[in-house]
């Protein structure tokens, strides 16, 4: 069952929700640098961490789960967040150029569909980045955080539910490293700078990106055609005093046959 979007709004104005945002969003930050130009989706709960995209991006939409809810998004201005069912995005295939998915895989009673959702709305040469409760960090084991509730993963489990997807894993990394109390929240940075050197697989989040997978397909229904002929034994006419019967061979076209 899905946390309610009231949950997750309230958790990310807490000086914890803060210090994740910060810490997560700068991984992802790291990873695409500008995006300007680009189409972005936000699925799951990911509005905290496509919000600095939004002025820069050509479109930047929110799509959160039925079961979840959805918050007008931004605060002001037109709203850019929608209801969707999340194994049938509302959208065209191929039109994303990058999506966040946080609070997205943990909860959803289909990972792979979702997932493969995502995929067809991404473009080719597109790009995606999932953040998820890490399985062997602390955060998946505080239920007073969204990362506390669900299925955390592996990065094996993560890496070989985005290839079930059709999506290819293109690099990963780690974030979280304070205890998922508030009063560690102001120590965030220092957690951050040490964790990373000291103990990585104590992480509470890991975010892996992923691009889409495209193949040359064999269009269906070719068929190779071609003129073939053939001998075949024809009366030869009389001539003279000649026998009646004889046979010749002769070439007959047997017209277009089909080599399918």
């Amino acid at each position: 069952m899905r946390r309610d979007v009231l949950e997750l709004r309230a958790f990310y104005g807490t000086p914890l929700g803060r210090a994740a945002q910060t810490m997560v969003g700068r991984k992802i930050d790291e990873a695409w640098g500008d995006v300007r130009d680009l189409d972005v989706l936000g699925l799951g709960y990911a509005t905290p961490f496509i919000e600095t995209m939004r002025p820069r991006a050509r479109r930047a939409i929110a799509a959160m789960p039925a079961q979840q809810g959805v918050e007008v998004w931004p605060a002001s201005g037109r709203n850019l967040g929608c209801l969707v069912d999340e194994e049938a995005l509302p959208f065209p295939n191929a039109l994303f150029d990058r999506i966040v998915a946080v609070h997205a895989l943990e909860e959803s009673d289909a990972p792979g569909r979702l997932l493969a959702e995502a995929c067809r709305v991404l473009a080719p040469a597109g790009r995606l980045i999932v953040a998820v409760a890490a399985r062997s960090g602390s955060w998946c084991h505080a239920e007073g955080t969204p990362f506390g509730h669900g299925r955390p993963y592996t990065r094996r489990q993560l890496e070989s539910l985005l290839r079930e997807a059709g999506l290819e894993p293109a690099g990963w990394t780690r974030a979280l490293y304070a205890p998922p109390l508030g009063m560690f929240a102001g120590m965030a940075e220092g957690f951050e700078q040490l964790g990373a050197r000291l103990w990585p697989p104590l992480a509470g989040v890991i975010l892996m990106e992923a691009v889409k997978q495209t193949f040359a397909v064999k269009p269906k229904g070719a068929r190779a055609r071609a003129r073939v002929f053939a001998p075949v034994l024809q009366p030869a006419p009389a001539v003279g005093l000649s026998s009646p019967g004889v046979a010749v061979e002769r070439v007959s076209a047997l017209g277009d046959l089909d080599l399918s």
